[in-house]
Order: structure tokens, then C-alpha cells, then sequence
């Protein structure tokens, strides 16, 4: 069935900027306020930070130390508050840089140190961004939410809420076993930096913004205190004359009451006002996409596209497997499917490619697409690339996938920018794809660091990282970035302020097969994610499975490897309805969010989730009877919605109903006769 094309040009011209889902209650904004004027903003204020210098605590190394402060006003909604104080017998600067929300009760700060002085610093040591204690009441206890980070299995994004009794300590950082360190903010079982700590009476949610190798503890005493300390995970080190490194990124919001649904709905909204890049003033709408090889060859596959009525927004050169775009020929990876890995050219293969990527990408704009091309530049894998050939000097050693390119080196970081600049112009890019594969980026960084400063080129790195995409960004006002790292694995704040996770996992396209809960993993990643993650993406490898492709309905869309679909008549019409189905609701999926169901990888399960923005009055609800799920009815209790308001309620399969908004919250039955099967639901205020 076709959508409405009244509802349709609504939902795609609905103005993104104004984008708003949770409001904050009139008490919170106060709450925060405080918090934030007795731990960073006041004359007293508490350290919301720690670290030693020569064993000396930070607090007692700062109490006497000359202090001043600075204000700016950075827009209608932000103020920065900038405290910095002076250690005269050291030469240390140390820098809080703090920003206050007017819209939100929100605080978070950024630490800074640098080395004023003309001789090395003692040894800085144990550099904590956060270190605070949060207190409850006597009732009640200290409970953390949150997910698991990305491993590329079914399991990621699971969520848990973990009760802290008293003395439970919870440690959490990217995967470390003995001298292999990740080094990737959202890795593994432990490695999600973003929480939300309920205590009674409402919780603070916490993130750490930091595209390295971060930790963070939450230690509860025998009382009524939780202490929480977040920061990089080794710091050890000398600071030499000029030399400045930084903590990660401390974001807190504050919250009330009980109900943790709607903290996590607080947080989307301001994520969206406040975090999710944007161009031209507007925030990274939904996108479909469609992968092509980027030559004008390749075009016929694309209007292929156009022609069925599929106009997606993106075309994807991704790294292409064993038909790379980049020179790859001779280096250590033989087997067809692992060439791409030989990286360390970034340059066209004029034998592929003769003009370049310019012809591809023109031709798509003129047709209103935008073009995307893969990159992972960190990683050097071929030894006889032109990085490794000209500059060894810039590289660290890393594993068997290859080397590190050293980004805290100035003269390395000044060629990356330069070059990936050249080759925005030069290849007309719109979107720059970041990958970041091979493993134990943290390891490399350790093994580069001296005995007396441990911790200083991870630090160094990861400014230099951020620095990269903020001068590309800076230089093409209309460039969007696209963050991958084997697929969710570096998905930290500070990394999502400046790109979107097109591919939230690698566990979509496992294969680019049926596995063993793949679809039903990727119902589970967006059970999961969607309460941290407003913006996400993933990959289909699935054309005719209704109940597949469903699966996979995100802010970011597309289906991978579809072949000749034109030919076959059930791809055909399973292409169309998915690129258009996922179209249609995309817009939807940016207002709050509400699980309808528990989480479950069970096959014997159904499975549920509703999105709701309240700016338009119209949602959708995303239905999944599994496989073996003996019952053909669910009942939903959905929210979010006026109780007075009549709501016209259209299944995407036929058929239209209305129901009040009272009715839809005390209960809504959902029927799928057979298994597996899905349902997608449009919700609309009728005026």
C-alpha cells in the first residue's frame, strides 16, 4: 500500500531544527543549576576532577594557586564558564572549561592541562575528568542503567540495570586482556560510556566523550555516597614545556522522579537540540542509501533506482571487499575478500578509475544524491603502501592487520588533513566515511610511551583525531562524516557531536546472510540503543523477507548486495517497499522513544517498540512476532499521547482504525496471524 502523499510531504518537510522530544520539568533546570554552581561554577566550588602532581593531590595542589575566570555567552541556549588556575612552583595550567544549558539540566566541563612553564612537570598522575560523590536517601538504592557496547554479536546494545549496593564497585572501559588494549570508545561487553543512575527520587545520566581508551568505577561506600570516576585509563606522565593534553569529555543531566523512560526520552531531546551533528544549521535528517561502485558505469544501477521510484539520498563507495578503490595490489593480505585491507594509499586507482570519482559524484548531485566514500586512514596495512614507504617515521607499531598512524605526530596530522582535504575537493565527496579496524589501538599507543609518560600519545592521538574531523568540517561547511569503527565501536559523545553511525554494527551485514539471531539481533540493538542513540544505521542483507527488512527500519537505511533486483519480481517489490517504508517513518523515529515490550533475543518471543514525535502529534509503532512466538495477538500499552486526542491508526499491511488516546494507552492489540511476521503502525492526531 502506498503511503499518503499528503502525510508523506508533511513528514519530510517537518522542521528538523525544531526537533524536541521529552520537555524538562519546571523543577529539574533548578536542580542542575546547583549542582553544577557548588561543583564547578562557585567561588567554593567542590573539584568535580581530580589528579596528583608529585603525589600531591590536585585539591590541595589548587587551593593556593592563582585562580581566574572567564565567561562567554556561545548562543541563546549555551554559556561557557572557563576557571583556570595557575601552580607558580610547577608552571602547570590547569583549565575547566564548563558549559551551562539554559534549555536543559544539563552541565558538562572538559579538563585541560598544560605544562607553562620551561622545564618538565613532576609526574601527573591518575587524571580523573569526574570524581564526585552522589548521595541518597535512606530509602531506596543506587541502580545504573545501561547497554552493552559494540562486539559485533546479537548481545550488543543489551541493556541492564545493575543495583549498587553498599560497598559494589562496577568498573567499566573498551576491552583490555593483559597487553591488548581496545582502545575503542563503545567496545565490548563493558565499553558503553553513557549511563543513567537512578537513585529514589530521579538520577543523573552521565557520558563520557573520549575516542580512546577511557574508564569509569562506581564505588558505593557503606553509607549513603557513590563515588563515580571517569578518565582516560592510564595517565603517568611528564608534561614537557608547552605541552598540553586534555580529560575526556564530562556531560550530566538531571533528572526527577521514577520513571526512567522518560530520563532517557530527556536525553534524546537534547541530544537532538544539542549534540546531533549539523549542516547548515540543520540537523542530519534520515537517510536511505544504496551501495555503487562510483563510476559512471556504475549508473545504470543507479537510475535503476530512480526509475522504480527509489530515490535514495546517498550513494555509497565503501571499501569494496576485493575491488578496491584505492591501489591494494602486492600487499601482505592475498585472499580476495581481504585486500581492502591493505591500506596506506589513499589515492584513486586511476586503472579503475581514470577521472576519479568527480564524474560519479557530479552526476549524482545534479540527480539530488549526495556521495559517500570510505576511508580508514588510522590503520596503515600494507607495508609497501605509499605511508609506509615515504614517512615510517609517522607510524606506531600495531598488530597483524597493520600499523598506526600516528596522529599526535603535528607533521602527520598536518599531511591527513591536507590530503583527505585535496581528495573532498578534487573527488567531489559529501560524506566522509571513517572506518577503524584491526584491533588493540590502545596497545600501540602504550608501546610508543615512555616509562615517564604513559598515557601522553593516546592523549596526543585523540586530540589530533578530533582536531582532523574538526578541520575538514571547518573547511567543507557541507561535508557530513559518517563514524565507523568495525561497525559501533567508536560511538562516544565527543565522536557523535561531529558524525552519524550509518553502521550501528557489523552484526547487520554478518555475512551478508541468514545467521543465527542476526535479525533478531538487529530488533534487539534497536530495543537497546535507541534510548542513547537518536540517530543510527544499519545495512540490510535481506530483499523479500518482510519481517527481515522490517527489522532493520532506522534513521539510516539501506539495503546491501541486492544484485540484479530488477530482475526478479519479489526482490523488486520487496526493494521498493522497504526503501519506502523506511522513508516514510525515518522523520518518526527522531521524537521520544518507548519500549513496549522487555527486551528478548528469544525466538519464542514478540518483540516491541513505539516512537512518538509530539511536535507533530504522529508516531509509529514497530511490531515483531518471532519465529516460534506460540501467541498471534500482543497488547501494547502505548505513550506518550493526548488522552483526549482521536488517533487515526494506519498498518502499513491495509487497513485504518481510530482509537482516543486514552484507549491506546490502556491497551492496543496487535494480530499477526502467521510467524515471523511485523507490523509497522502510523499513528496520526486526526484534526
Amino acid at each position: 500500500m502506498k503511503p499518503s502523499l499528503t502525510l508523506l510531504i508533511t513528514l519530510l518537510l517537518a522542521p528538523l531544527a525544531a526537533l524536541q522530544a521529552a520537555a524538562p520539568a519546571v523543577e529539574e533546570g533548578p536542580s542542575a543549576k546547583q549542582w553544577a554552581e557548588s561543583h564547578v561554577l562557585a567561588e567554593s566550588a567542590k573539584l568535580p576532577f581530580s589528579f596528583t602532581l608529585a603525589g600531591e593531590s590536585s585539591a590541595e595542589r589548587l587551593r593556593d594557586g592563582r585562580r581566574t575566570d572567564a565567561t562567554r555567552e556561545l548562543d541563546a541556549r549555551r554559556r561557557e564558564r572557563t576557571r583556570t588556575w595557575m601552580d607558580a612552583a610547577s608552571g602547570l595550567q590547569v583549565r575547566l572549561v564548563a558549559t551551562e544549558y539554559a534549555d536543559f539540566p544539563v552541565v558538562e566541563w572538559t579538563l585541560w592541562l598544560k605544562n607553562t612553564g620551561q622545564a618538565d612537570t613532576a609526574i601527573i598522575e591518575n587524571i580523573q575528568g569526574l570524581d564526585v560523590t552522589f548521595e541518597r536517601e535512606n530509602a531506596g538504592e543506587f541502580v545504573l542503567h545501561g547497554v552493552r557496547g559494540d562486539s559485533c554479536v546479537a548481545e550488543s546494545s543489551r541493556p541492564y540495570a545493575l543495583t549498587l549496593g553498599p560497598d559494589a564497585v562496577k568498573r567499566c572501559s573498551p576491552p583490555v586482556a593483559g597487553e591488548k588494549v581496545s582502545g575503542k570508545s563503545s567496545d565490548g561487553p563493558d565499553g558503553w560510556p553513557y549511563w543513567n543512575l537512578q537513585k529514589p527520587g530521579g538520577g543523573v545520566i552521565l557520558a563520557v566523550g573520549w575516542p580512546g581508551q577511557w574508564e569509569a568505577t562506581f564505588t558505593r561506600d557503606h553509607g549513603r555516597g557513590l563515588r563515580v570516576r571517569a578518565g582516560q585509563q592510564l595517565t603517568r606522565l611528564v608534561l614537557k614545556p608547552g605541552e598540553e593534553i586534555r580529560a575526556p569529555s564530562i556531560t550530566l543531566l538531571f533528572w526527577q522522579g521514577d520513571d526512567v523512560v522518560r530520563a532517557q526520552n530527556l536525553w534524546r531531546s537534547w541530544y537532538l537540540a544539542h549534540v546531533l551533528p549539523r549542516i547548515g544549521g540543520e540537523p542530519q535528517p534520515p537517510i536511505t542509501q544504496i551501495q555503487t561502485g562510483g563510476s559512471l558505469a556504475n549508473w545504470p544501477g543507479v537510475q535503476a533506482y530512480i526509475d522504480a521510484g527509489i530515490k535514495p539520498d546517498i550513494c555509497w563507495r565503501d571499501a569494496g571487499g576485493g575491488n578496491t578503490w584505492y591501489p591494494s595490489a602486492g600487499g601482505p593480505f592475498t585472499d580476495p575478500k581481504k585486500i581492502w585491507l591493505n591500506t596506506g594509499t589513499w589515492e584513486v586507482d586511476r586503472a579503475k578509475y581514470p577521472q576519479g570519482f568527480r564524474p560519479f559524484s557530479d552526476r549524482a548531485r545534479e540527480n539530488g544524491m549526495q556521495f559517500l566514500l570510505w576511508f580508514e586512514p588510522e590503520r596503515v596495512g600494507d607495508p609497501n603502501s605509499w605511508l609506509a614507504r615515504n614517512h615510517p617515521e609517522w607510524l606506531m607499531p600495531g598488530n597483524s592487520a597493520g600499523d598506526v598512524l600516528n596522529l599526535g605526530d603535528p607533521a602527520a596530522l598536518k599531511w591527513l588533513i591536507e590530503h583527505i582535504d585535496g581528495m573532498v575537493k578534487s573527488e567531489g565527496l559529501d560524506w566522509y566515511r571513517e572506518d577503524l579496524n584491526g584491533g588493540n589501538y590502545g596497545t600501540a599507543w602504550r608501546k610508543h610511551d615512555a616509562p615517564d609518560r604513559q598515557g601522553i600519545t593516546e592523549n596526543l592521538y585523540v586530540q589530533g583525531h578530533l582536531a582532523f574531523w574538526d578541520e575538514l568540517r571547518r573547511r567543507h561547511p557541507h561535508l557530513r562524516v559518517d563514524s565507523c569503527a568495525s561497525g559501533g565501536r567508536r560511538n562516544d559523545l565527543e565522536t557523535m557531536r561531529r558524525a552519524v553511525p550509518l553502521l550501528r554494527s557489523d552484526w547487520s551485514v554478518t555475512a551478508f546472510a541468514k545467521e543465527p539471531l542476526q535479525i533478531e539481533g538487529n530488533q534487539a540493538q534497536t530495543f537497546g540503543l535507541s534510548s542513547w542513540l537518536p540517530w543510527q544505521g544499519a545495512g540490510v542483507p535481506f530483499f523479500t523477507d518482510r519481517y527481515a527488512v522490517r527489522s532493520y527500519y532506522l534513521t539510516g537505511f539501506g539495503m546491501i548486495s541486492a544484485g540484479d533486483w530488477t530482475q526478479d519480481e519479489q526482490k523488486r517489490a520487496g526493494t521498493i517497499r522497504g526503501y519506502t517504508e523506511a522513508r516514510r517513518i525515518g522523520p518518526l523515529l527522531l521524537g521520544d522513544y518507548y519500549p513496549l515490550t522487555p527486551y528478548s533475543l528469544d525466538k519464542t518471543s514478540w518483540i516491541a517498540w513505539q516512537f512518538h514525535r509530539t511536535d507533530l502529534n504522529e508516531g509509529v509503532v514497530q511490531a515483531f512476532r518471532r519465529p516460534e512466538a506460540p501467541g498471534e495477538t500482543l497488547t501494547v500499552k502505548l505513550r506518550g499521547l493526548d488522552p483526549k486526542q482521536r488517533y487515526e491508526i494506519e498498518n502499513l499491511d491495509g487497513g485504518k482504525e481510530v482509537r482516543t488516546g486514552t484507549e491506546l494507552m490502556r491497551g492496543f492489540d496487535i494480530t499477526l496471524r502467521e510467524k515471523p511476521a511485523a507490523a509497522v503502525l502510523v499513528l496520526k492526531a486526526i484534526k
